[in-house]
């Protein structure tokens, strides 16, 4: 199993610093959230300057935004972001994608559409247009959201086939789940209309659902939560059974606090070996 942390907040500088501690203290991966958040009070910085500032202060650790809802964002304006990021890294990027919710003003208020089934759409269509730009072969489009005449993109990723890509899976609609095969990675989720409660056994679930339909070979399962700073054995004892579920990657992420000093105390802990 990896372990890697999410930076909720902070001074930019400090955000980058916290990040280069990180790869000290032992983490695997190190990685910001994507947000725009106008007209509160968060004080929220670009994911991409982030992970720039990320890529120049580490030589180790996986980077990447948990998670980046694509339907808002210019396919080929992510592809080229992306590029840059993963040769800036020397192939380090992950792009973990979804919907993304609805809390962030950054969507409605803005004029973005939100309906669901749009968003869906618009993020099957960018994953296809980025796989296609990527190839480095002339590539056009034709879909119900973007269209464009084939052309060249270059430089391509460093990493190959591709930049991995890691796809929320709402369990247990199969439409979602297709989504997820494809790709190079699930962040699981329990659709709320499921009535599951999500914790290991779903997890566990997902993984044989996929097992049977795709090599697990390489494929990772990104499960995310909290653990304690001060209690190296009870943070064990609390990723022991996603460990056992099947999950390769703990993310610990900490949504109550913003406060570096918090995310930085977790940080130095080091993370939660099993």
């Amino acid at each position: 199993m990896k372990y890697g942390i999410i930076i909720t907040g902070g001074p930019l500088h400090e955000q980058v610093a916290s990040a280069k501690a990180a790869e000290a203290a032992g983490w695997d991966g190190v990685f910001t959230w994507d947000g725009i958040h106008l007209g509160d009070e968060l004080e929220v910085h670009d994911p991409w300057v982030l992970l720039a500032g990320f890529a120049a202060a580490t030589r180790r650790v996986r980077l990447g935004a948990i998670l980046m809802p694509l339907a808002r964002r210019r396919p080929w304006k992510v592809a080229r972001e992306a590029v840059s990021l993963d040769h800036l890294s020397n192939g380090r990027l992950v792009l973990p994608v979804g919907l993304g919710t609805l809390d962030d003003n950054g969507w409605g208020r803005v004029g973005e559409l939100t309906e669901a089934r749009v968003r869906a759409e618009r993020l099957d269509e960018t994953l296809d247009i980025l796989c296609g730009l990527w190839s480095g072969a002339p590539f056009g489009y034709q879909g119900r959201h973007y269209k464009f005449e084939p052309m060249a993109f270059r430089p391509t990723p460093i990493q190959s086939p591709r930049i991995p890509i890691w796809n929320v899976g709402g369990w247990p609609s199969e439409k979602s789940m297709r989504r997820v095969l494809r790709f190079d990675g699930v962040l699981p989720y329990a659709l709320p209309s499921s009535g599951l409660e999500y914790g290991p056994p779903v997890v566990a679930a997902m993984r044989d659902w996929i097992g049977e339909r795709r090599s697990l070979e390489g494929f990772d399962i990104v499960v995310e939560g909290t653990t304690a700073a001060d209690d190296a054995a009870a943070a064990a004892e609390k990723v022991r059974p996603w460990q056992a579920a099947g999950a390769t990657w703990w993310i610990e992420a900490d949504w109550t606090s913003f406060a570096v000093d918090v995310v930085r105390r977790r940080i130095d802990a080091g993370p939660p070996r099993t």
